[in-house]
């Protein structure tokens, strides 16, 4: 089954979730500002990635910049920030399986499709 973690207030999630739409597969949408994720299944996401929890925050959001930038933070505590704040989340997550991806661009969902 094909997961995206959405955001529809996020035109790059709108078109991430576009792209499922026309592909004709079957899939399943999580609206992870509504559905939140705890920190196992978050973690479990970061792996299927294959990155660091870092590279999954959005580092232009003001509570990242407030609260956490520019600070030693352990991959712990950044995924702990995730779920206490999931606008940190860089949007659209697609997973399928045991891959997944962050659709920016969007044409990277292709790859695990």
């Amino acid at each position: 089954m094909i997961t995206i973690y959405h955001n529809p207030r996020c035109r790059k999630s709108r078109e991430g979730l576009t792209l499922l739409e026309e592909s004709g597969k079957t899939f399943e949408i999580i609206k992870y500002l509504d559905d939140l994720l705890d920190k196992e299944a978050l973690t479990e996401i970061i792996s299927k990635l294959g990155i660091k929890p870092i590279d999954l925050i959005r580092k232009n959001e003001a509570i990242w910049k407030s609260d956490y930038k520019n600070k030693e933070l352990s991959d712990a505590q950044i995924i702990n920030a995730m779920v206490e704040h999931p606008k940190l989340i860089e949007r659209p997550i697609v997973v399928h399986s045991n891959k997944a991806v962050i659709g920016r661009p969007k044409e990277l969902i292709l790859d695990i499709i």
